[in-house]
C-alpha cells in the first residue's frame, strides 16, 4: 500500500493519465475533525470499483482495475463504501458500515452518481466528477493537493480552466504586454495580479489601485501625476501611481470604472510607454507592466461607448478569466485549510458534518472573499470548539435563494407545484431519486420545496 506522507508527494500510478472530457475523478474533499489537511483527487479511468474505508493514515492502493482508498476517520468503518461503475455511470454503495452514506444531506444505501454529488463518510466529505471539461492538464492518478503544481506563486488549483488561465499567465510574466482579468468580486483577481508580480522578478514596486475608488476629479491626477501649480491646490510636484510603478507593475482593479478621460492617458501609457503629467510639457519614460481586471462585461460598455475601444483592443490583446468559486468546487478543501490557518483557532479548528455540508454546498456569490470572511467569524464565534452551523451566517443556515441563472417558480405557479407533488408521492419523497429521474439540480428542488412550502417527509414510506 502507498501511503500519503507528511511531505505530501505524488502517489499512485507513476504514470500521468492525460484527462479528457468525461474522465471521472473522486476527491476527498474536507475532513471536519481535520479541515487543515486538506484534499486529494483520484482518478477513475482504467478502474472498475474503489473500496473506501477507515486506516491509520491517508492511503491509497491500485491493483488492476480497483482502488483502495484509506482514511484516517475514526466515524467511519474499516469497509465503510465503494464506487462502482456500472456502464458508463458509476454507483455508490454502502459496504455495510455502521454510520452509513450520506449523498447530498441524505441518507443513501445505493444511488447512481451524476457530476458534483457531495457524499459523506463518517466524518470526510467527498465531491464525484464524471466530466473532466476541454484540455484538462495531466495530473498523476492520486495526487494530494499540496504536491499540485505552482505555475505562479502560491496559486494551487485542481480546476483545470484556472490551472490553464494561471499557466498561460505565467508564460507571459516576462513579455511586456498588458494583461486583463475577467472575473467576479472576491475572485482574487488582486492575489492573482501579485503572483504575477512576484514571478517577474521585476525591481520596481507592486501598485494596487481601485478605480471605482477614484473620484472622476482627482483620477487624472492621481493616475498620471502634476507640476506645481498646474491647478488650484497643487502646491508641490506629484509623480503618480502610474511613475509610482516604474520597473514594477501597475494593478488596475475595475478598470470599467476609470473615467473616459484617464482612459485616453491610461492608452498613451501603453503605446507610447511614457507619461505626462498634467502641468507638463514634455513626457517622462516609464517601463512597467499593466494589469487590468473587471467584473463588467468591457465588450458591452465598449458598445454602449462607455469604454473606450481602443483601449479595451489594447488590454484584451492578453485577457484571462479566472473561475468564480462555485465552479470550484473540486478546491474547497485546499481553500478550506488556507483560509482557516489565517483565522483565529485556525490551528485546531474543526467542523460539525453539518456545517462542511451547508459551506460545500453554498453558491457563494461573493467568491473566495465571501469563504474568508465566513470562516474568520465562524472560527471566531467557535472559540475554539468546532465550527456549527449555527455560528454560519444566516444565509448558509437556511437553503438559499434561487441564484438569477436558475429559474425561481412564481409562487402562484400551480403546475409545477402540482409536478413535485406527483414527484414526491413516485419517490417517496425521495429528492436524489427525483433528480435522477428529472435531471434537476438537487439544491433547486429543495429551493422549489421551501418556495412551496412543501414537506417530502411525509411522503416516506408510502
Amino acid at each position: 500500500m502507498t501511503v500519503m506522507s507528511g511531505t505530501h508527494s505524488l502517489h499512485g500510478s507513476v504514470d500521468d493519465a492525460a484527462l479528457g472530457p468525461g474522465t471521472p475523478l473522486v476527491f476527498r474533499l474536507l475532513s471536519c475533525d481535520q479541515p487543515l489537511a486538506g484534499s486529494s483527487c483520484h482518478v477513475l479511468d482504467g478502474v472498475a470499483s474503489v473500496a473506501i474505508g477507515r486506516a491509520a493514515a491517508p492511503s491509497v492502493q491500485r491493483t488492476p482495475g480497483a482502488l483502495v482508498l484509506g482514511v484516517p476517520d475514526k466515524a467511519m468503518s474499516s469497509a465503510h463504501a465503494r464506487l462502482v461503475r456500472d456502464g458508463r455511470r458509476w454507483v455508490l454503495e454502502d459496504a455495510g458500515s455502521r454510520n452509513g452514506v450520506v449523498l447530498n444531506g441524505e441518507r443513501e444505501d445505493r444511488a447512481h452518481l451524476v457530476d458534483g454529488d457531495l457524499f459523506e463518510l463518517g466524518e470526510t466529505l467527498w465531491l464525484f466528477r464524471d466530466r473532466g471539461g476541454p484540455r484538462r492538464r495531466e495530473l498523476p492518478l492520486d495526487l494530494d493537493d499540496r504536491a499540485l503544481p505552482e505555475p505562479l506563486p502560491g496559486l494551487r488549483t485542481f480546476s483545470p480552466a484556472l490551472h490553464e488561465a494561471y499557466e498561460a499567465l505565467a508564460r507571459v510574466v516576462h513579455v511586456r504586454v498588458p494583461v486583463l482579468l475577467q472575473a467576479e468580486s472576491g475572485t482574487g483577481k488582486e492575489v492573482c495580479a501579485r503572483a504575477i508580480h512576484a514571478q517577474s522578478r521585476r525591481p520596481g514596486a507592486f501598485i494596487a489601485v481601485n478605480c471605482g475608488a477614484l473620484p472622476e476629479t482627482i483620477a487624472t491626477s492621481e493616475l498620471f501625476g502634476y507640476r506645481r501649480g498646474a491647478f488650484s491646490g497643487a502646491t508641490e510636484d506629484r509623480g503618480g501611481l502610474v511613475r509610482g510603478a516604474h520597473e514594477g507593475t501597475l494593478f488596475l482593479d475595475e478598470i470599467a470604472d476609470l473615467p473616459l478621460g484617464s482612459q485616453a492617458l491610461l492608452l498613451r501609457v501603453l503605446q507610447e510607454r511614457e507619461v505626462t503629467p498634467i502641468g507638463a510639457t514634455q513626457p517622462v519614460p516609464v517601463d512597467l507592466q499593466v494589469i487590468a481586471a473587471s467584473h463588467r462585461d468591457l465588450k458591452a460598455l465598449v458598445r454602449q461607448e462607455l469604454f473606450r475601444h481602443d483601449l479595451y483592443a489594447r488590454l484584451a490583446g492578453f485577457s484571462v478569466r479566472l473561475v468564480p468559486l462555485r465552479e470550484r468546487r473540486e478546491d474547497f478543501g485546499l481553500l478550506v485549510a488556507t483560509l482557516l490557518a489565517r483565522s483565529p483557532f485556525g490551528a485546531t479548528a474543526q467542523l460539525t458534518a453539518n456545517a462542511a455540508r451547508a459551506l460545500v454546498a453554498y453558491d457563494w456569490p461573493l467568491n473566495v472573499r465571501e469563504l474568508e470572511s465566513c470562516l474568520t467569524v465562524a472560527s471566531t464565534l467557535a472559540d475554539g470548539g468546532p465550527i456549527r452551523r449555527r455560528h454560519l451566517p444566516e444565509t448558509l443556515r437556511e437553503p438559499a435563494a434561487a441564484s438569477p441563472d436558475e429559474p425561481a417558480p412564481a409562487g402562484e405557479d400551480p403546475q409545477r407545484k402540482a409536478e413535485l407533488i406527483a414527484l414526491l408521492r413516485e419517490h417517496q419523497g425521495n429528492i436524489t431519486s427525483i433528480a435522477r429521474a428529472t435531471g434537476w439540480n438537487r439544491v433547486q428542488i429543495h429551493r422549489w420545496l421551501k418556495r412551496f412550502e412543501l414537506d417530502p417527509r411525509p411522503f416516506r414510506g408510502r
